[in-house]
C-alpha cells in the first residue's frame, strides 16, 4: 500500500520534471520530449510528443515540406512489448518561400504520437523513453538540427494526466486532422485536377475556406491556387498537377477556415475518375464577352422562337415613328430583358446560396412554373385574336402605331426571357460556368451580358432610329398580323402543355388544360366587359375574369406535389435511363458511351434529337459499334443530372458526351447538333 502513496506523493512534489524531458537549445528552435501524464497505467494508452519552440522568423516543416525542406522525424526507443503509432501532424499553414511554398509551422508546434503501455506492466515500475529526432528550421537559410532525449515515467494503478503538459496535448489534439464525414470524388485532366466534396455542412455560410495539402510530395503545384466553386452541398476545389503526373488517388489533408476564423483539417483520399471538375471558370472579361455572344447567338434558338411573335408587332409598331419613339421601346424592351436576366440571375445565386442545386434553366423543372407559361402564352394568344386588350382597345393601322406601349415593350422583354431559359446558346456555357462560381456582383454582370446580348437587335434600333425607317409602313396589315400571330403563341402553350406530360403524366395535363378552359373563360368576359362599356355588365365580367385567374392559381399547388413520372428514355430509339452506376458499369466493361443530358422543356435538345440523334446513319453507327446510349433526363431537375451538368462544367442542357473505347475522359460535343457532327466525333461514317 505504500509504494503507490510514495509514487503519488514524488509526482505532486515534480510534476515538471516528470512529463518533459531536458531541452535541446539552439538560437533557432528549443526542442524537448513531453507527455500528456505524469505517470502511466498497465494496459492503456498515452501521448508523447517532440515540442518544438521557434525563434521569430523561423519555421519548421509538416509530413509533406511542400516545394522545400523536409519533414520532422521521431524514432522512439521503448520497453519491450510496448508499441507506439505514427505522428498525429496538426494542420500546417502554408509559407511562402520566395518562389516556392513550404507547408509546416512557426511559433511553437507539437508532435503527438500514441503509445500503448502493456498489461504487463505492474504498478511501481518505471517506464523509461529514449527518442531521436531531427528537423529542418528555415529562415531565409535552412539548418538542420537533432536531438537526444530521455524521459522516465512511473507507473501506476491508473494513468495520472500531467497538470502542466495534458492542455498542450489537447490543443494539438484538436489541431490535428480527423477523417473527413464527406463523400470525395477527384478527377483530373491534364494538368488540371479537381476535388469534389458532397455532403451535410458544406454551405458557403459556413466553410469560407478551403486548401488541399497533399499528402505525397511532387504531385500538385503548390504555389497555384486552388479556386473553389460551389453547387449546391457540393464543394469543388481546383487543382493544378505537376507536369507529368496523374496520381491514381488525390489523398490529404483538407484545412477548412470557417465563418469564425477557426481552422480544422480532415483526412481524405479519392481516386481520379473521369475528367477534372470545373473549379474555376473563365476570367471576369472574357465571361462578359462569351456572354454577349451567347445572349446574341441565343436571338436564334428554338426556344426563342414562341417570343418572335411579340417581337414582330413590337417592330412593327416602331415603322414610321419619331426618332424619339423608337428610341424609347427600344430602351423599355432592353430594360424589360435586363430586369428578367437580374431576376433569374439573382433568385439563382440566392437559391444556391441557400443550398440548393439550381441550373440555368431550373424555373422549367417545376410543373406549377410550366403550367403558368402555359397559361401566359394562351392569354397573349387571346390578346393578340381580339377576345380582350390590355388598356384601352386598340384598333387597327394607323391607331396601333401611335400607341406608346412602353410598359408592353418592357414586359415582352422580359417575357422574351423566360422563354430563352430552357436553352443554352454557345459561348454561354462556359459564361454561365463562370459566373456562378463568382461572387454575387460580377456574377450579376454577367447575367446582365447575357440580357445585353439578347436584346442586342432591338437596342440597335436606340442608337440608329434611322433603321425604323425600312420597316414595312403601318396600315390595315397590322391587325391581321396581330390575329395571326395568336396562332404561334398557341403552339408555345401546347410545347409548354407536352412538357407538363412528360413530368407529371396524364393528371398533370388534365388539371393545366382545366385552368385554362377556367382562365379563357374569364378573359373572354373581361373581353365583354371591355367592349360594352361601363356599367353592371363590365363590372361583371372584370370580377368573372379575376376570380377565373385565382381558380387557376389555385391549381398550381396541386401540380407541384404530383410525383415525378419516369423518364422513357425508350422513346429515343436503343436509348436506356442514365445513372452514374451503369455509365461506370459499361465503361468498366471496355464499352463506348454516348451520353445525352436532356430535358423536355429544352426545345434544342428536342430539335438536336429528332435532326441528328434519331438519324438512320447516326442509330446504325450506334449499332454496328456497340456504343450504348444512355439518356439523362433533367426534365423535373434530378440532382444525379445535376452533378453530371456541373462536372463537365456546365449549368444548363443541352449536354452531349462520348467515351470512346478504353477513354479515360470523354469528347465533349457541341450544343448545336448535326448528323456529321455526330458521326465525327463517333470516329467518322
Amino acid at each position: 500500500m505504500w509504494r503507490p502513496a510514495l509514487i503519488l506523493l514524488a509526482l505532486s512534489a515534480a510534476p515538471a520534471l516528470a512529463v518533459e524531458s531536458a531541452p535541446q537549445r539552439s538560437a533557432r528552435a528549443t526542442a524537448s520530449l513531453a507527455a500528456d501524464v505524469a505517470a502511466v497505467a498497465p494496459g492503456e494508452t498515452f501521448h508523447l510528443g517532440l515540442r518544438l519552440r521557434l525563434a521569430p522568423g523561423w519555421h519548421s516543416y509538416w509530413r509533406n515540406a511542400g516545394d522545400a525542406g523536409a519533414p520532422t522525424e521521431v524514432t522512439l526507443s521503448l520497453p519491450e512489448g510496448v508499441s507506439a503509432g505514427r505522428i498525429a501532424w496538426p494542420v500546417p499553414e502554408r509559407i511562402p518561400y520566395g518562389p516556392l511554398v513550404n507547408y509546416g509551422y512557426k511559433d511553437e508546434v507539437l508532435l503527438p504520437i500514441a503509445v500503448q503501455v502493456p498489461a504487463s506492466l505492474r504498478p511501481g515500475d518505471s517506464f523509461p523513453v529514449q527518442a531521436e529526432a531531427s528537423w529542418l528550421v528555415c529562415e531565409e537559410v535552412c539548418i538542420p538540427e537533432e536531438g537526444y532525449f530521455t524521459l522516465t515515467l512511473p507507473v501506476a494503478v491508473r494513468p495520472v494526466p500531467s497538470p502542466t503538459m495534458s492542455g498542450l496535448f489537447e490543443a494539438a489534439a484538436a489541431r490535428a486532422a480527423r477523417p473527413a464525414p464527406w463523400m470525395a470524388a477527384a478527377g483530373a485532366t491534364g494538368r488540371q485536377a479537381s476535388l469534389t466534396l458532397s455532403g451535410p455542412g458544406l454551405t458557403p455560410s459556413v466553410v469560407q475556406d478551403a486548401f488541399f495539402f497533399p499528402h505525397a510530395p511532387g504531385t500538385l503545384d503548390n504555389t497555384a491556387p486552388q479556386p473553389l466553386r460551389w453547387h449546391g452541398e457540393a464543394l469543388t476545389i481546383g487543382l493544378t498537377l505537376l507536369e507529368g503526373q496523374r496520381p491514381e488517388a488525390l489523398e490529404g489533408t483538407l484545412v477548412v477556415r470557417d465563418a469564425g476564423g477557426q481552422r480544422a483539417g480532415f483526412e481524405l483520399m479519392a481516386p481520379v475518375a473521369g475528367p477534372a471538375a470545373a473549379a474555376d471558370g473563365l476570367p471576369f472579361a472574357r465571361a462578359l464577352i462569351f456572354a454577349l455572344l451567347g445572349g446574341l447567338i441565343l436571338n436564334l434558338m428554338p426556344c426563342v422562337f414562341p417570343v418572335l411573335a411579340m417581337k414582330a408587332m413590337a417592330l412593327a409598331r416602331l415603322s414610321g415613328e419619331a426618332k424619339r419613339q423608337v428610341r424609347l421601346h427600344a430602351a423599355s424592351y432592353t430594360a424589360g430583358v435586363l430586369a428578367g436576366f437580374a431576376a433569374i440571375g439573382g433568385g439563382l445565386l440566392a437559391l444556391r446560396a441557400g443550398g440548393a442545386a439550381a441550373g440555368w434553366g431550373f424555373q422549367f423543372t417545376e410543373p406549377a412554373f410550366v403550367a403558368s407559361m402555359a397559361w401566359l402564352m394562351l392569354a397573349v394568344a387571346l390578346n393578340l385574336a381580339g377576345v380582350f386588350t390590355i388598356g384601352r382597345p386598340v384598333g387597327a393601322g394607323q391607331a396601333l402605331a401611335g400607341r406608346g406601349g412602353h410598359l408592353g415593350a418592357f414586359f415582352t422583354g422580359a417575357l422574351a426571357v423566360l422563354l430563352a431559359t430552357p436553352c443554352t446558346a454557345p459561348f454561354m456555357a462556359a459564361a454561365l460556368g463562370a459566373a456562378l462560381a463568382m461572387p454575387p456582383a460580377p456574377a450579376m454582370g454577367v447575367f446582365l451580358a447575357l440580357g445585353l446580348g439578347l436584346a442586342s437587335p432591338y437596342a440597335l434600333l436606340g442608337l440608329f432610329p434611322g433603321l425604323a425607317r425600312a420597316l414595312p409602313r403601318p396600315g390595315p396589315w397590322m391587325e391581321r398580323l396581330r390575329q395571326f400571330l395568336a396562332f404561334p403563341m398557341l403552339g408555345a402553350a401546347v410545347w409548354l402543355v407536352w412538357v407538363l406530360a412528360q413530368q407529371v403524366g396524364p393528371d398533370g395535363v388534365l388539371w393545366t388544360l382545366a385552368g385554362g378552359v377556367v382562365l379563357a373563360a374569364g378573359l373572354w368576359a373581361l373581353g365583354l366587359a371591355q367592349g360594352g362599356g361601363r356599367g353592371r355588365a363590365a363590372t361583371a365580367g372584370r370580377i368573372a375574369a379575376g376570380i377565373a385567374v385565382l381558380v387557376a392559381l389555385a391549381l398550381l399547388p396541386r401540380l407541384s406535389a404530383m410525383p415525378a413520372i419516369a423518364a422513357e428514355a425508350e422513346a429515343s430509339p436503343g436509348a436506356e435511363p442514365w445513372s452514374a452506376a451503369r455509365l461506370d458499369a459499361l465503361r468498366t466493361a471496355g464499352r463506348p458511351v454516348f451520353v445525352n443530358a436532356t430535358a423536355a422543356w429544352c426545345i434544342t435538345c428536342q430539335v438536336n434529337e429528332r435532326v441528328a440523334l434519331r438519324a438512320q446513319a447516326v442509330q446504325d453507327a450506334f449499332a454496328s459499334r456497340g456504343i450504348a446510349y444512355l439518356k439523362a433526363d433533367w426534365t423535373r431537375g434530378d440532382p444525379a443530372v445535376t452533378a453530371l451538368l456541373r462536372q463537365h462544367g456546365r449549368e444548363g442542357v443541352p449536354l452531349y458526351l462520348y467515351w470512346a473505347p478504353g477513354a479515360a475522359e470523354p469528347a465533349v460535343l457541341p450544343q448545336l447538333l448535326t448528323e456529321s457532327a455526330v458521326l465525327g466525333a463517333l470516329g467518322g461514317p
